[in-house]
């Protein structure tokens, strides 16, 4: 394996870590957020359904931008722009200004996440065997960080723009460092696949169930995030201080299971780990939907952790398979279906739990998830075999390395 390559791994490895810090900082100040600028009840889900529906956007942009831009010259100048506009949502006084900077964080973001899973698939195919796991990994580590800066920031009650100041210092210059060693592994230009495509070689009908499984897995994530707290305190009868211990549970088991994922894939495949995830991931939300108390949920919870912290990476990375000569466009549409499991997720579940309940709730992701193992065969590898012993030889061409991008 040539130094280009670790060293690209390890610096694109920072980038997902230093992305997990900043979106955890956002999206755990909420209440922070609102409290600040004065926006009511009734406006707050117009300001955070507008991040994901502008992510989208951006990600749409990145698959047009990737054509005549490198995917790791995106990535480098999109993370400092997520940063910057973190600290204009700390710093702001006016509702304009929250809304200027949440619409760049949101079209920042979405070229972010697509540009580094692009780079992330490439240098997977370079290795040759599965690391998407990896990156990923360092994203849940990322996200634990932020979280947790965010209750120190809450805990001694620090005004925004203080608790985001010094995060941003230390990491927009050395996101900005990491960036000059990104290597893309090649592969992900767009280049007709043959069959019926649209632009940039992407049969969408054969994308699509990818694109399920990717809105199947956030539907997921969101429900934990969203409506853990409140189901494990209103439904089960915890307390307070108990119900705040499910997303932490969660992000720690998904940081786990991540770590060690690429292990498994690698000795039982992309589809055995998937299957299993799907079928570990529809037992937490089984044992969520009937726990008869608040220690039951919790393992349930843990349970969602394990399972459904294989989905995304391996959804990302059959992509890449899928269509090998135009994984970036692959990814970038991929992509999208992220922010539109986590615009469904939230409002279905509390439907449903408004109308029905909450413990009926947690059936509808059951079965969604359940649904990912139809699809399973999609993650069978294509023209790469990763894991099986069927990992390809290590070489590939890195000459879009550190100075190409």
């Amino acid at each position: 394996m040539t130094q280009a390559l670790r060293h690209g791994r390890a610096s694109l490895a920072f980038g997902f870590f230093a992305q997990g810090v900043a979106f955890a900082l956002l999206v755990t100040r909420i209440p922070a957020i609102q409290d600040r600028y004065g926006v009511s009840d009734a406006l707050l889900p117009v300001f955070l359904a507008a991040v994901p529906i502008l992510a989208g956007v951006g990600s749409v942009a990145t698959e047009r931008l990737v054509k005549r831009i490198p995917s790791g010259r995106l990535l480098r100048w999109s993370q400092p722009v997520v940063l910057l506009a973190l600290l204009g949502v700390g710093a702001g006084e006016r509702m304009v200004e929250l809304g200027i900077a949440l619409a760049v964080f949101g079209l920042a973001v979405g070229v972010l996440d697509a540009s580094m899973n692009m780079l992330g698939v490439s240098l997977q195919r370079a290795y040759g065997r599965s690391i998407m796991l990896g990156f990923h990994a360092a994203y849940s580590l990322g996200g634990i960080v932020g979280a947790s800066l965010a209750w120190a920031g809450a805990h001694w009650h620090l005004a925004l723009w203080v608790s985001y100041l010094p995060v941003v210092a230390v990491l927009l210059p050395a996101v900005l460092v990491g960036s000059r060693w990104y290597a893309d592994g090649g592969g992900g230009e767009a280049a007709d696949q043959g069959g019926t495509a649209d632009g940039g070689g992407v049969v969408f009908k054969a994308l699509l169930p990818l694109c399920l499984v990717m809105t199947f897995a956030y539907i997921g994530d969101s429900t934990v995030s969203n409506w853990s707290a409140k189901y494990l305190q209103d439904v089960l009868g915890s307390s307070e201080q108990l119900a705040t211990l499910p997303y932490n549970v969660y992000m720690v088991t998904t940081l786990l299971g991540r770590a060690i994922g690429d292990f498994g894939v690698r000795r039982f495949g992309a589809v055995g780990v998937v299957r299993a995830g799907s079928l570990v991931a529809a037992s937490g939300f089984g044992v969520v939907a009937v726990a008869p108390g608040a220690w039951v949920g919790m393992a349930g919870f843990t349970l969602l952790g394990v399972g459904l912290c294989v989905l995304v990476p391996q959804t990302f990375a059959a992509a890449g398979r899928l269509f090998p000569g135009a994984s970036d466009a692959a990814v970038a549409r991929l992509n999208v279906f992220n922010y539109v499991g986590f615009l469904i997720g939230s409002p279905l579940v509390g439907a449903l739990g408004d109308a029905w309940s909450y413990r009926g709730a947690m059936v509808v992701p059951m079965v969604l998830v359940l649904v990912t193992l139809v699809y399973a065969k999609s993650f069978a590898p294509q023209p790469d075999r990763y894991g099986g012993g069927h990992e390809r030889p290590r070489t590939a061409d890195v000459g879009r390395g550190s100075n190409g991008l």
